[in-house]
C-alpha cells in the first residue's frame, strides 16, 4: 500500500497590475508557493499584460470607463478571477480604488504592494512626499488589503535609506528593488497558510530557515 502524502495542492495567483509589471516579473521569477494563472489590468496597453503573454499565462484587460460605476467595474474583475478559479489575488502596481464588493470578495486572499512605510504615506507620490517631510528611512510594505485604502494587517516590509542627494526618481528606484524582494515572499506565505492575522498584527507560522533569510536580505 502506498503511504506517501498527497502533495499539497499549489494556489492558484491572479495577479492585477495597470503598467509594466516589474512586480510582477519579481513573481515570475522567484518561487512564490503558487502559480500565477491569470493577469489581469484596467488598461488594454498595460506593459505587463504583454510580459504576461510571453510567459504563456493567460491575460484579461477591463477598461474601468467603460462601467456607470466603482462597483460595477469591480464585479467585473471578480467574474473574470472567480472564472480562472484563484485563490489569491495579488494587487501588484494596480491603480484602482477597489470598492468592498471586491474586497469583502477576496478577503484573507488579497494582498497589495504599496511603495511606504505603511501607516505613513498612503496612497499616492509617496517618494516625493516622504523627501518634503526628511525622512531618513523609507521604504515598501505588503499588506492585506481591506476596504480602506492602504490600511490592513502588514506581512512584510523592507526600509532603505534616503541619503541628501536622493530625488523622487532616484528613492523609486531604491524601494522597487525591495518591492521586488518581499512580494514574492509575502505571497508564499500566503499561499502556504503561513499567516495568523489577529486584529491588524500579523505573525508568521513556521518559518523556515530559507524564508528567514529571505525577508532578513529583502529589510537589509
Amino acid at each position: 500500500m502506498n503511504t506517501m502524502a498527497a502533495p499539497a495542492t499549489r494556489k492558484r495567483i491572479g495577479v492585477l497590475i495597470s503598467g509594466r509589471g516589474s512586480n510582477l516579473a519579481a513573481l515570475l521569477r522567484n518561487e512564490c508557493g503558487g502559480d500565477v494563472v491569470v493577469v489581469g489590468s484596467n488598461k488594454l496597453d498595460a506593459k505587463g499584460l504583454e510580459l504576461a503573454r510571453d510567459a504563456g499565462i493567460d491575460t484579461f484587460a477591463v477598461n474601468h470607463k467603460q462601467f456607470p460605476s466603482r462597483e460595477a467595474f469591480d464585479q467585473s474583475l471578480i467574474d473574470e478571477l472567480t472564472a480562472r478559479s484563484v485563490d489569491v489575488v495579488v494587487l501588484a502596481g494596480f491603480m484602482r480604488i477597489l470598492t468592498p464588493v471586491f474586497t469583502d470578495h477576496f478577503a484573507g486572499c488579497l494582498i497589495n504592494i504599496h511603495p511606504s512605510l505603511l501607516p505613513s504615506y498612503p496612497g499616492l507620490d509617496t517618494h516625493a512626499r516622504a523627501l518634503a517631510d526628511g525622512v531618513k528611512l523609507h521604504g515598501c510594505t505588503v499588506h492585506l488589503v481591506t476596504s480602506v485604502l492602504d490600511h490592513g494587517p502588514i506581512i512584510a516590509q523592507a526600509a532603505v535609506q534616503v541619503d541628501d542627494d536622493d530625488t523622487a526618481e532616484t528613492l523609486a528606484a531604491k524601494v522597487l528593488v525591495q518591492e521586488h524582494q518581499i512580494l514574492p515572499y509575502a505571497v508564499r506565505l500566503l499561499c502556504e497558510d503561513r499567516l495568523q492575522v489577529d486584529g491588524l498584527r500579523v505573525s508568521i507560522r513556521s518559518v523556515g530557515a530559507g524564508l528567514g533569510r529571505a525577508v532578513s536580505e529583502a529589510a537589509g
